[in-house]
């Protein structure tokens, strides 16, 4: 038993979980954030090219199968701020008709729509401080030849939580598009939620804490009071919040009714770690006649009513180094300088339909399976397919040759769906209270929940969501 008392505990330190506490402490309620990582190093490191991308001493090394005998390592951080401390910062709504279902895609639907989070939304710009950034001049001219008039494409600007002082620290500015920020330029979880919750006395953070199992009443499974982590400790409060990612949340659960026989009567169990998302998604690089002098370049994005799944967004800075770390080792660097001096980045995003057998299974202290198959989701398989091809024409176009690559399954960034919101009890996991079905005392705050990974970055969702959860806690309307 703890010793102190706490109204809530939140496993994962991410957006999700970052933005439920934020919501919850802010209301005086009393919160333990358990984090399985520890904070990052401030001394420069993750900003080093080598360190960061050749090395990955930061990211995740655990191997997971892949559900067709293989096996592969997960694109995932455990750290304090979660993925978002890596990420790109691109901070977009889903669109009004992304939060309803759409069958002919294999998309859910959310059980409310945008009216429901926009209040949320608003919250999450304003602590994140989103920002537009005009584009460089090089970027503008390749803007303006790929959106001429008539090809079906247009561009807006890309809102990013980025601080405008990044522009003065070329350094920052062409290491924050997968890197963490040394210097607090990029808006995350740690630098914009968790930070402004330190030194108060209803919030607690503890790292270097994994948890491995739900506490729960003698005999009652269903009603969660607690948690207990890998080091033997436990923890009570009335309230437990999984947002460890849409990784590993699934598979706690799953750990949970497996070592209890709770999943012999939950109407849910079937549906835990199922309807796995996590975006297609293709980088594309385009390479130009002359060499590039633009720096930030993350601040457009495309779209084109032909593709109505799917996006392509700028990529942020590029040369030899990085491009090197991503090439064959038998490619010389010199080549890789001179490709790099030319080269601009794409990210082509499609959404992805659920399909139940797409899904996290836990191996129960082995190694857990992803069983993730673009086959069970041709439609959207189709459309990504489609907008790489026509993208690369105007490219071409444009003056640029391309190429792309798919990042397939280890690129786990937009990992989402596996406890999956919804009103149907057995084919869905929480309700649109975040509370999983047929359970008490728990609940899901982090990507796992959302039905629907729309045509655009998950992250502002994610936290919006997490805003609305621990609002709900602290009025006891969840």
């Amino acid at each position: 038993m703890s010793e102190t008392s706490y109204d809530a505990i939140i496993v994962g330190s991410g957006a999700g979980g970052a933005a439920t506490a934020f919501s919850l402490v802010e209301a005086g309620k009393r919160v333990l954030l358990l984090e399985k990582g520890k904070q990052l190093p401030k001394d420069g490191s993750t900003l080093d090219v080598k360190t960061v991308f050749k090395e990955g001493r930061f990211k995740n090394r655990e191997p997971w199968h892949d559900g067709k005998g293989g096996e592969f390592v997960p694109g995932e951080f455990y750290n304090v701020g979660g993925k978002t401390k890596w990420y790109g910062a691109a901070l977009l709504r889903y669109s009004d008709h992304e939060f309803e279902p759409d069958p002919g895609f294999q998309c859910l639907g959310f059980p409310f729509g945008l009216d429901e989070v926009a209040p949320y939304y608003d919250t999450a710009e304003r602590l994140l401080a989103v920002n537009h950034f005009p584009n460089e001049p090089e970027l503008q001219s390749l803007v303006d030849g790929i959106c001429k008039s008539q090809t079906g494409w247009r561009n807006a600007p890309l809102p990013l939580g980025l601080k405008p002082e990044i522009l003065d620290d070329e350094a920052e500015a062409k290491h924050f598009d997968g890197f963490a920020s040394a210097a607090g330029y990029k808006s995350d979880a740690e630098v914009n939620l968790i930070r402004h919750l330190e030194g108060r006395p209803n919030f607690t953070l503890m790292t270097k804490k994994k948890v491995v199992g739900l506490r729960h009443p003698e005999g009652r499974p269903e009603d969660v009071t607690g948690v207990v982590c890998l080091d033997g400790t436990a923890y009570d409060a009335p309230a437990v919040v999984l947002a460890a990612g849409a990784m590993t949340s699934p598979r706690i659960l799953q750990d949970h009714m497996a070592a209890t026989g709770l999943g012999d009567r939950l109407p849910c169990a079937d549906a835990v770690g199922g309807n796995f998302k996590l975006h297609l998604n293709s980088a594309l690089i385009g390479l130009s006649p002359f060499r590039n002098a633009d720096v930030l370049r993350k601040t457009a994005i495309f779209y084109n009513d032909a593709f109505p799944h799917s996006t392509v967004q700028c990529l942020g800075w590029i040369d030899g180094e990085i491009l090197g770390t991503q090439l064959p080792a038998a490619v010389p660097q010199f080549l890789s300088n001179v490709a790099g001096a030319r080269a601009y980045g794409f990210f082509v995003t499609t959404e992805d339909g659920s399909h139940a057998k797409n899904k996290v299974v836990s191996g129960h202290g082995e190694t857990p399976t992803l069983d993730y198959d673009l086959d069970r989701i041709p439609a959207s398989r189709k459309e990504h397919d489609a907008v790489i091809d026509a993208f690369k024409r105007r490219l071409l176009a444009a003056g640029m040759a391309s190429a792309d690559k798919y990042t397939g399954l280890a690129g786990t960034a937009h990992a989402l769906g596996s406890m999956v919101m919804g009103t149907d009890p057995v084919t869905t996991v929480v309700g649109p209270d975040n509370k999983v079905h047929g359970m008490s005392g728990l609940y899901v705050g982090d990507g796992s929940v959302l039905p629907r990974s729309s045509r655009v970055n998950p992250a502002l969702t994610i936290y919006a969501l997490g805003l609305r959860l621990g609002g709900h806690l602290a009025a006891g309307t969840a």
